[in-house]
């Protein structure tokens, strides 16, 4: 995870660092502004990549064979918005690898429930992505850079960005009743429905003062909801 992200995190600086240049919200980025070096930040690049290979190697035959498969995905999405507007979904695949290569790595195989689950954040990060980049919907607009605010506005944006949350949130009922799952499980469900509900209602398409906390501190409580409430329910009640 740490090889996997560091190096698409930094790719994605890289690829992007003279578009961070002309976009005031992003100028002040490392790149940009000229606090680390494009070097340094190859290197790292490089050195977190190896990481990544060499932990999946470490796990099993699987994980090795899909490495390769999973780094082009993740470095591919700097790209994207180059040439679709359907880049939040790209980012949402590439999270959504997240807990299916976590099941892979354990188990050595795949299975229909890590599959959901993959899903779930494929949606979850999809939608919180196209408010995220509400925030560049005149800078994109005006380079030429494609994503769903650009195209369709803040009105349509919000109304998409709900929809992929109430479609992760009925995913995570079906992950829920494929596993097995107790009442804490659907307890953490049901406090992320809620999140996500409050994230969507602080939002308005004249009004998105919000957004930080819409963004930042109701995705960092579902992240925290779904792991505790989800491990809670494995460790006590199974």
């Amino acid at each position: 995870m740490v090889g996997a992200r560091s190096a698409a995190m930094a790719h994605n600086r890289l690829a992007d660092r003279h578009i961070d240049a002309a976009n005031p919200r992003t100028a002040s980025r490392a790149l940009p502004a000229g606090t680390l070096s494009v070097s340094f930040v190859r290197v790292f690049l490089v050195a977190s990549a190896v990481l990544f290979l060499a932990a999946a190697a470490s796990l099993n035959r699987l994980t090795l064979i899909l490495s390769p498969v999973a780094l082009v995905l993740v470095l591919s999405y700097s790209y994207t918005k180059r040439f679709t507007w359907l880049s939040h979904a790209v980012l949402g695949l590439c999270l959504a690898l997240a807990p299916v290569g976590a099941w892979i790595a354990v188990r050595g195989s795949l299975d229909l429930l890590p599959v959901l689950i993959g899903l779930a954040v494929l949606c979850w990060t999809t939608g919180f992505d196209m408010l995220y980049s509400l925030q560049d919907e005149e800078h994109d607009r005006r380079v030429g850079l494609r994503s769903i605010p650009a195209r369709f506005g803040t009105r349509s944006t919000l109304l998409w960005s709900a929809l992929a949350h109430a479609a992760m949130t009925a995913l995570l009922v079906v992950a829920w009743r494929v596993s097995g799952g107790g009442w804490l499980f659907a307890a953490g469900i049901a406090a992320t429905a809620a999140a996500l509900v409050y994230q969507h209602a602080i939002l308005r398409p004249s009004d998105l003062s919000r957004l930080d906390t819409a963004f930042f501190t109701a995705n960092g409580f579902v992240s925290v909801a779904l792991a505790v409430f989800g491990i809670a329910d494995v460790l006590l009640l199974r």
